[in-house]
């Protein structure tokens, strides 16, 4: 069953408030167990082209993460993230999926109906019911959104000079813990101040 919570509600994530100001959504439409917003959470994020290295690290990853008592929330829209999703719902761990559009409406696919059953799965969107069709500007925003609603953020890749690395430059002057595998392919990362994933617990 849906469910709106709006913004001053006790059930209102007031980290958003915190990380996004005046930006902060007023409405969020959620379809799933609610309960995983409480949780240790860490987003993911992944620019669409990925080397190949890194892929696989972050495929061990998030197979470490199954086992973990670790949220993971994300668009999971790139192909990387779409991956990490396959992977992730073969766990037990909580999973928050935001999608840069409104969930009214939406076709809920088979792999999504045993974890929504179980409680372990959660759709969020700060988007109303007539934003039915993703955009650039909703994957934007759709990306704070869930880094706000992250005690963590990790970044597989982040191509120099692209839109995840500059948002990467952003959620850094936030204060969030920022994590990236200590690769070449990362030196941009890690020259930002992401620190290893292998220090964040869970995940050693």
């Amino acid at each position: 069953m849906k469910a709106v919570i709006r913004l001053g509600e006790p059930r209102y994530p007031s980290k958003l408030q915190k990380y996004l100001g005046d930006h902060t959504p007023k409405t969020l439409t959620a379809l799933g167990n609610l309960d995983t917003l409480q949780g240790k959470i860490m987003a993911v994020f992944c620019s669409v082209k990925c080397p190949g290295s890194v892929i696989i690290q972050t495929y061990d990853l998030m197979q470490k993460l199954n086992e973990a008592d670790i949220t993971v929330i994300s668009g999971f829209h790139s192909p990387i993230e779409r991956e990490c999703l396959t992977v992730l719902l073969r766990g037990t761990q909580p999973i928050i999926i935001c999608p840069a559009r409104s969930i009214n409406g939406m076709l809920i696919r088979r792999e999504f109906k045993k974890p929504l059953e179980v409680g372990r799965l959660l759709f969020l969107s700060p988007f109303a019911e007539i934003q039915r069709r993703v955009s650039t500007n909703r994957a934007e925003f759709r990306n704070y959104l869930v880094a706000a609603l992250a005690d963590a953020v990790f970044v597989a890749y982040a191509a120099p000079n692209s839109k995840t690395e500059r948002f990467c430059q952003e959620i850094v002057t936030w204060g969030k813990s920022l994590y990236a595998f200590t690769n070449e392919c990362n030196a941009n990362l890690i020259k930002l101040g992401a620190q290893s994933i292998k220090k964040y617990d869970g995940c050693a």
